[in-house]
């Protein structure tokens, strides 16, 4: 029994990651990145070398990790992944990086939260492929230096403003990820829904594409759930608008893709700061969500949807947010 339960769990795991593109073909959107890219790898073959150190930047979700691994497998290299909270002590460096072979790949999701000091470890080997160790204290203490093979390190970051100049400098491509295009939304689901054999309509496409943030993450998140909802409560395979639209509205996503998390800090804004502007640490403790994740993952769409505005007093709700809660807007002089 217990054999069989984890092999079932191995299966599931695999089958959710064949969503994940591994082609430049199955990656849709992000063009600018992906030509920038191409153009990298295609010149570091021609010269026999290794491509320059890579920082993806921008909200979860939109593909920074999917990205690492196009690359790995486009440069024909081994990748490693890491994530930045991992790394606590120089020793976990040192160890990663004396165990890469030539030309690999070093992935560290989220680097902004790399220790400050271990982080400089980093610097020359990043810039020179060498760690420099002290050895002892005191009088007795002695540099060497170690060669390392050469690599490129990958950083992914929702936070690049967290990353300190002197590491940031030393990446030699910084590329920002943006948000996708509905159509484009409309396509990763397309693709989705035949790999996980989901049959429904344009219009249900539509819907799940319009709610998701256009955020692929979230609009493969959707998908799994429509299904889910079609399946226990239609007793359908087949998925209309009619039961997407159900299944979103039973899971409290809105047409623009809020969830009660967003409608909370909007309402919370209007309702207890009079629209604002409210600070972070207030609007934190009035709606019981940590700061970073105000910060990460919530604030960043809110903005994009033109529904609320950051100055530097805090963040006031614009008249847009008024409308999506039928609140009425207050006309101010």
């Amino acid at each position: 029994m217990f054999v069989n339960s984890l092999t079932e769990t191995n299966n599931m795991d695999e089958f959710a990651e064949s969503l994940r593109p591994t082609k430049w073909d199955n990656y849709v959107g992000q063009e600018r990145i992906k030509k920038h890219l191409k153009i990298i790898i295609g010149a570091a073959r021609q010269r026999n070398e290794t491509p320059d150190h890579m920082l993806f930047y921008g909200p979860p979700g939109l593909g920074k990790t999917t990205l690492a691994n196009i690359v790995a497998q486009e440069a024909n290299a081994n990748i490693r992944a890491t994530s930045g909270p991992v790394i606590e002590k120089s020793g976990d460096l040192v160890a990663l990086l004396t165990n890469l072979n030539e030309g690999d790949i070093l992935f560290i999701d989220e680097c902004h939260r790399i220790n400050r000091f271990v982080e400089e470890y980093l610097y020359s080997a990043m810039e020179d492929f060498k760690l420099n160790l002290i050895l002892g204290k005191g009088p007795m203490a002695k540099t060497i230096d170690i060669n390392i093979p050469h690599f490129t390190l990958i950083g992914a970051t929702t936070r690049i403003d967290m990353i300190s100049s002197p590491l940031r400098s030393r990446f030699g491509s910084i590329l920002q990820l943006n948000y996708y295009s509905p159509d484009e939304i409309e396509k990763i689901i397309d693709r989705s829904s035949k790999i996980l054999n989901i049959e429904l309509d344009d219009e249900a496409r539509t819907e799940i594409a319009k709610r998701s943030r256009f955020t692929p993450r979230i609009a493969n998140k959707l998908l799994k759930r429509v299904r889910d909802f079609s399946q226990m409560e239609s007793n359908q395979k087949y998925v209309t608008k009619e039961i997407a639209s159900k299944a979103l509205d039973f899971l409290e996503v809105d047409d623009l893709g809020l969830e009660p998390s967003d409608r909370r800090i909007l309402e919370t804004i209007i309702k207890k700061f009079n629209g604002g502007p409210a600070g972070l640490q207030a609007l934190s403790a009035s709606t019981s969500e940590e700061k970073n994740a105000i910060l990460e993952i919530y604030e960043p769409y809110l903005m994009q949807m033109g529904l609320i505005r950051r100055t530097h007093k805090g963040r006031s709700a614009t008249k847009l947010a008024y409308n999506h809660l039928h609140i009425d807007y207050p006309e101010k002089n």
